[in-house]
């Protein structure tokens, strides 16, 4: 066993898809960061709210006001860093820290195509894209033509881990038996050309999507990866991101999912984007009369240092990966209802989920009460994200109480009333009302002052 896994890390493979992968991938993230920007989304998502919701042990992740913009910055020039392999190594690790740092600064934000990108951007930290068609290969006048196979395999299995987690997601009753929460959002599209009318509107097609996209999510990782299926299976993958962005207002992930799904292309495919790159880079240098002032040594292949530290890095890495979905094991009730163990887990678009919620700041010991104005603390994105997720309640319940007893109220307690409404049922009571959520306390362990669920969702 040893001797295959040896075997295998010593296998080499042209260098020319993962220099490709970096390339692609710098540019759109560069293109996401002024996307961001451009739509004056930091200054609505960050700036404006004067509370900001923090993931558990990241408290401390907040938004740096005006700095917040340079911080954008940053983020921004080390994409770009990344896309032309100039300090590659420095540039992908600012790029990660930035990047996940602005994940972090508020919970209502997250997406889990921003976690793609962040678990994406720590692996290639270690991966060595920057050995071939680099500024660092420029300057050094050293082009490797080979690189590990596993470097390129890492990435394929991450790709893997996210279509297939998101598959087996999908295997539950109320998006396979009730087609939701498909069969809410789908009716709302009736006026798309062609199919708006004829098709949105008719129960058979929403079942017909449900089913489809499991059996895509589950199946497209294994016809990339043969190689007579390949083709085929890529312009699957750009009409099932197509049409979903055409559906639905996911940003930036569609594309990022099309363009990495090309890593399971041979070299040759990707040796001709390389070949038009330069191509246009040769007419530029040419325009700006650049001379290049030594040739550059092609050297056979690249060996990775320090093996012995970076394969248990890595394997932890994938470990993680792999059993963090599965964590959601350990906490009892509907993971749809209590969201413990939900984020992180490749769930993707697979709730309608309404909720509102009340707060009620009540002094202990003379009964005196008063109900919370929400919109005097939270936006309205806030509020909605607020109403029907517990770790927000309880976050903001503390939120209330510190605020209220600064000015000056004493003996504090905090209650909430709460109905949620998933996937088409009928709202329901989510918090027990008759909890002091002041005196709990954020932490692991299963929240017991969430009501039950009062239907049962099957799957996995």
């Amino acid at each position: 066993m040893n001797t295959k896994i040896q075997t295998y890390l010593a296998k080499q493979t042209s260098a020319v898809p993962l220099v490709v992968f970096r390339m692609l991938f710098g540019i759109m993230m560069l293109f996401s960061i002024v996307r961001f920007w451009a739509n004056g989304w930091i200054e609505k998502l960050y700036l404006e709210p004067t509370f900001h919701f923090s993931f558990y042990g990241f408290e401390w992740v907040k938004p740096l006001g005006n700095y917040t913009y340079l911080l954008f910055a940053i983020c921004g020039l080390a994409a770009l860093s990344v896309a032309l392999g100039f300090k590659y190594r420095l540039a992908i690790i600012t790029f990660f820290l930035t990047f996940t740092y602005i994940e972090f600064m508020d919970k209502t934000t997250y997406l889990n195509h921003y976690y793609f990108i962040s678990i994406l951007s720590f692996l290639m930290i270690f991966l060595p894209a920057h050995v071939s068609f680099s500024v660092d290969s420029y300057l050094k006048k050293v082009s490797y033509s080979k690189v590990p196979n596993w470097t390129i395999d890492s990435i394929k299995l991450l790709l893997g881990l996210v279509y297939f987690y998101a598959g087996l997601a999908k295997i539950n009753s109320d998006w396979l038996f009730k087609a939701m929460p498909l069969k809410i959002w789908l009716p709302s599209k009736y006026d798309l050309p062609f199919i708006g009318e004829n098709l949105m509107q008719q129960e058979w097609f929403h079942y017909a999507m449900s089913w489809s996209g499991m059996f895509y999510d589950l199946a497209i990782p294994f016809l990339l990866l043969y190689k007579r299926t390949r083709l085929f299976a890529f312009i699957i993958v750009i009409f099932f991101h197509v049409f979903t962005r055409i559906l639905f207002p996911i940003g930036m992930f569609p594309f990022i999912m099309i363009i990495s799904t090309l890593i399971f292309f041979d070299a040759n495919f990707h040796q001709k984007i390389i070949n038009f790159v330069a191509g246009i880079w040769k007419v530029l240098r040419q325009e700006m009369s650049l001379a290049i002032q030594a040739p550059i040594k092609v050297v056979d292949r690249y060996q990775v240092q320090n093996k012995r530290v970076l394969m248990p890095v890595l394997f932890m890495f994938f470990m993680i990966q792999m059993l963090l979905p599965f964590r959601y094991f350990a906490y009892p009730g509907e993971l749809f209802w209590t969201e413990e163990g939900y984020r992180f887990s490749w769930r993707v678009m697979l709730m309608e989920k309404m909720g509102y919620t009340t707060f009620t700041i009540k002094n202990k010991e003379t009964g005196a009460m008063f109900v919370v104005d929400n919109s005097d603390f939270l936006t309205d994105f806030q509020e909605k994200q607020m109403s029907f997720q517990p770790d927000f309640i309880l976050e903001y319940a503390h939120f209330l109480g510190d605020h209220f007893a600064a000015q000056g109220h004493e003996y504090i307690q905090v209650f909430a009333e709460s109905y949620v409404a998933l996937n088409g049922r009928l709202s329901q009571p989510y918090i027990d009302f008759t909890v002091d959520l002041y005196k709990e306390h954020e932490s692991f362990q299963h929240k017991t002052w969430v009501l039950p669920f009062n239907d049962v969702i099957k799957g996995l």
